[in-house]
């Protein structure tokens, strides 16, 4: 097992996700690799946790990544969220990332979930599988 693609993956999502039109224009430039301090946007998004697992094989070190975007609103309904989520989507389903280390053989979209969030906005929280190999 490998988990040196890790920091290749997520920086080759984060970059993508940030140049894509449509996520820009639900998100605007509120995409973070960490929850932001401070004063909160009205929607943004932040990449989560990971779990990886060992898909090594006799042709080399690979890894399945499982990653979380959670897309947060103070909205009072889920349009807006929804709308940011399916941007996301959009842009990373069958993307053609490009890693500095290693290769992605395949991204898929495996399931989300919506809540109401206590403060009186919204959460959806989207899991992604990526596949990667090490050269």
């Amino acid at each position: 097992m490998t988990y040196a693609l890790a920091s290749a993956l997520q920086q080759s999502v984060f970059q993508h996700l940030t140049a894509d039109a449509g996520v820009t224009e639900a998100l605007g430039s509120d995409l973070f690799d960490a929850m932001p301090t401070g004063s909160l946007p009205q929607i943004y998004a932040v990449l989560g946790s990971e779990e990886v697992l060992d898909r090594s094989d006799v042709s080399g070190p690979g890894a399945r990544h499982r990653f979380t975007i959670s897309v947060f609103t103070s909205s009072a309904g889920f349009i807006v969220a929804k709308e940011a989520a399916a941007a996301i989507c959009d842009a990373l389903v069958d993307a053609p990332l490009t890693l500095s280390r290693g290769r992605l053989v395949g991204i898929w979209f495996e399931r989300a979930s919506a809540q109401r969030l206590k403060d009186g906005g919204r959460s959806i929280t989207l899991l992604f599988a990526a596949r990667v190999e090490d050269d």
